[in-house]
């Protein structure tokens, strides 16, 4: 199975920003214990490659760990090198979008409007990463949807254990979601990983249940 088709199937990507090396293996480990295999790890902390690295080797083919907040084709590459699985944009860049594609590597690119989201479609993001999703909600996704069914969207910015299944439901083919899971400027210790874990196993919990009345109905 793909990249593609496990972050459908896993319909959350934890977006863990600041990951440190001394506690991503932490952190991953009670995310996955709570049911959420899919990790974007952003890249806006000197040691988020190696955290990246870090994660690949510890887990393998437990988790899917992609490399966040990517910016231009350099960067992209760098965190290919290190082992990342997908690319995960704030925005659309051709150069970078190139740069993927020539190592076969996901991207996902992020867009706003109609425009954007169709133009990260058509320069090869298999994915469109939908940012900032709060400021519409999940019925832009379904408004979406009408003009481009065949455009798989990822909603991040806002979401949370609260709305990640009306998203879902609003037809996204899996949720990004940041601080409201995993808030790093927080100390990471026994109680916090522990927090994580059940909020993890909480939030998963609702994602199936949206998943399981989609197939019903």
């Amino acid at each position: 199975m793909n990249e593609y088709q496990r972050i459908r199937d896993n319909s959350v990507i934890a977006v863990i920003r600041g990951a440190k090396t001394e506690n991503v293996l932490d952190v991953a480990r009670s995310l996955l214990r709570g049911g959420v295999k899919t990790l974007e790890i952003a890249v806006d902390h000197p040691s988020a490659l190696e955290a990246i690295k870090q994660v690949r080797r510890e887990f393998r083919e437990e988790v899917i760990v992609g490399a966040g907040t990517i910016l231009d084709p350099e960067t992209a590459r760098s965190a290919i090198m290190t082992g990342a699985q997908f690319i995960f944009s704030p925005t659309v860049n051709i150069e970078t979008l190139k740069m993927t594609k020539r190592y076969g590597i996901l991207n996902i690119a992020g867009a706003m409007t109609p425009t954007e989201i169709l133009t990260a479609f058509e320069h090869g993001s298999e994915m469109v990463k939908v940012f900032p999703a709060n400021v519409f909600g999940p019925s832009y996704i379904k408004d979406i949807h009408g003009p481009f069914p065949q455009i798989p969207l990822i909603p991040t910015g806002g979401i949370n254990g609260d709305n990640a299944a009306s998203y879902l439901g609003s037809g996204a083919a899996a949720v990004g979601v940041g601080s409201s899971l995993v808030n790093m400027n927080k100390q990471v210790n026994e109680r916090f990983l522990r927090e994580l874990e059940e909020n993890a196993s909480m939030l998963m919990e609702k994602v199936r249940n949206e998943r399981d009345n989609d197939s019903l109905s």
